[in-house]
């Protein structure tokens, strides 16, 4: 390194070996540690913990059932995401940009709000379903706790996700070929199946994998409704280990947080197999693709449509609102039981709740700002920098891919191994504090705001860096005059999801947070873990309310900011 310094210039070249050291600090190391406690205990590779692991009940069912409603689930998402997709990207449905919107809502709502709001929409406690005479006999079985309920539930947490794959590869798609396909006669159905679909593939496969890794690492969800329905999967197992402390519980939960680890590289390193053999080569200009004229079908449709969204958001809210305004859950919504109290209680009288607010925003937006700043360098030196400072920061991005692919909880293991002893020269522990918080979101979100900056680096002409080095202008000037201003959209893209995703996890943070160090997703988890139904209802509601608050804001300044920067719009 301090001879590319050399070679490259002072600026280059310390630029570079600081965000490489920083990727590697933050996403590399943590997973080095977990796999040296798991595989290397005594300071000798052995697999031999590993296997003794893998042959125990209950973690081969916890991998089953792991395995099982994450495949699963990515199938009902991936039909889901496409059919949404296809339908409001190809054709002539109307009022697009407030579907898109919404269709997104569902992926922003943390999975344990999901599933409180569902199990809340559904029981025989059901406010809605009792207002309409259809609320299950007291006392029946919960239809909700149950695998198919689990899997469907991941699905529509993950739906999103497909769904912005299947559109962002719709879009790149050159009319020139559904130009063709109509006048050779092909009608809708058989372009479909003929050429869209077929070069659809590889963004049908990332969807795919994306929806069935989110699931294998979702711990909202998994634990809610998991472990009512005692189906309980890997990321539960690794938390009731830990939470059930022990000489060994460190070590046993990191053999637990490798072999999950483990799992997902194959499932990445295998679809990375498969896509280069998918790849087409598409010749012409992303164009804006036809919209299929839908006819008198066309109402109908858009009816499906809006009774889709009505199903997957308003009938959970309206449960998770009515359970936060009655005096106890299981009343019916009325006059006689209606009460503000639940949400006077979380907003006033309990400090926890407000705190959790403050630190969830404090360290969601310091994260992103962070990653940001993190991803403008990283990108200059994969995209536009050739030989060793490409493949030196190929290596960074490697890793910060591998830490947003592991799934969070494995990600808190692997911080607890590395903060838990008093950092080097300082002898100050990050254990316990919101700052290890902070860490591991720069470390696990990195990968998101390092794609939307990619991305926008791609589409620079090289002969804007040939055109700086002519002038004399050197590496910080011409990153901060020229390249900083071309892909700040892209940027600030990035950040604003990875603000959104980080304000409401519960992944990364259920293992991290001490007391006085709560965040949104760890305080509504307890208070539902706790009994505090309505507690948490009204908690939730409040999040759910202040992400789409935020959403609106941000698609507010859709008119004042360049486009690309709101992710979910055009």
């Amino acid at each position: 390194m301090p001879k590319l310094t050399r070679r490259m210039g002072g600026g280059e070249g310390f630029s570079l070996a600081a965000v490489v050291s920083l990727t590697t600090l933050v996403c590399g190391l943590p997973l080095a540690l977990l796999f040296a406690v798991g595989l290397a205990p005594e300071g000798t590779v052995t697999l031999a913990p590993l296997m003794e692991t893998a042959a125990s009940r209950s973690v081969q069912r916890a991998l089953w059932n792991s395995l099982e409603s994450s495949f699963l689930s990515a199938v009902l998402a991936c039909v889901a995401g496409t059919g949404l997709a296809l339908v409001i990207g190809l054709t002539n449905v109307r009022v697009k940009g407030a579907l898109v919107f919404l269709v997104l809502i569902p992926m922003m709502i943390p999975p344990h709000v999901t599933a409180i709001a569902w199990s809340q929409a559904l029981g025989p406690a059901s406010p809605v379903l009792q207002w309409l005479g259809l609320a299950p006999a007291p006392g029946s079985p919960h239809p909700v706790y149950t695998p198919a309920g689990l899997v469907a539930l991941l699905a529509l947490q993950h739906m999103p996700i497909v769904f912005l794959v299947v559109r962002a590869a719709l879009r790149a798609f050159p009319r020139e070929l559904s130009d063709a396909a109509r006048v050779s006669g092909a009608q809708g159905v058989r372009r479909l199946t003929r050429i869209t679909l077929p070069l659809l593939a590889p963004a049908l496969l990332a969807g795919f994998m994306l929806a069935f890794i989110s699931a294998l690492g979702n711990f909202g969800i998994n634990a809610l409704i998991g472990i009512p329905a005692r189906y309980t999967t890997l990321p539960v197992l690794i938390w009731r280990r830990l939470a059930g402390f022990g000489p060994d519980v460190i070590a046993n939960v990191a053999l637990i947080s490798v072999l999950l680890a483990l799992v997902t590289l194959v499932l990445v390193a295998t679809q990375t197999l498969l896509q280069r053999g998918m790849r087409n080569a598409l010749v012409g200009l992303p164009q804006q693709p036809l919209a299929v004229d839908l006819g008198r079908m066309r109402g109908a449709v858009e009816a499906a449509l809006w009774a889709f969204v009505a199903l997957a958001l308003v009938l959970p809210a309206t449960a998770l609102f009515a359970t936060a305004l009655v005096k106890t859950y299981g009343l019916p919504l009325a006059a006689d039981t209606f009460t503000l109290a639940n949400f006077a209680e979380i907003l006033f009288r309990q400090s926890v709740t407000l705190r959790a607010f403050a630190n969830s925003t404090f360290a969601a937006a310091v994260a992103a700002l962070l990653i940001a700043a993190i991803s403008i360098p990283l990108g200059y030196f994969l995209i536009v920098r050739r030989g060793t400072a490409r493949r030196l920061a190929g290596l960074a991005a490697a890793q910060a891919d591998i830490a947003y692919a592991v799934p969070g909880l494995v990600m808190s293991i692997a911080f607890i191994l590395l903060f838990l002893r008093p950092l080097p020269l300082f002898g100050v522990s990050l254990y316990g504090t919101l700052a290890i918080i902070l860490i591991a979101y720069v470390g696990v979100f990195l990968a998101i705001g390092l794609k939307s900056v990619t991305a926008a680096y791609v589409q620079i002409d090289d002969s804007l860096d040939d055109a700086a080095r002519v002038a004399g202008a050197r590496f910080a000037r011409r990153l901060l005059r020229i390249y900083a201003p071309l892909v700040a959209p892209a940027a600030a893209s990035g950040a604003i999801l990875v603000f959104l995703t980080a304000y409401n996890e519960v992944t990364v943070s259920a293992l991290l947070w001490s007391a006085g160090n709560e965040t949104i997703g760890t305080t509504i988890f307890n208070y539902e873990d706790g009994g505090y139904t309505t507690l948490a209802a009204a908690m939730a509601s409040v999040t759910v309310f202040a992400t789409v608050l935020v959403m609106l804001a941000v698609n507010g300044l859709a008119r004042h900011v360049p486009p690309g920067t709101i992710p979910w719009r055009d």
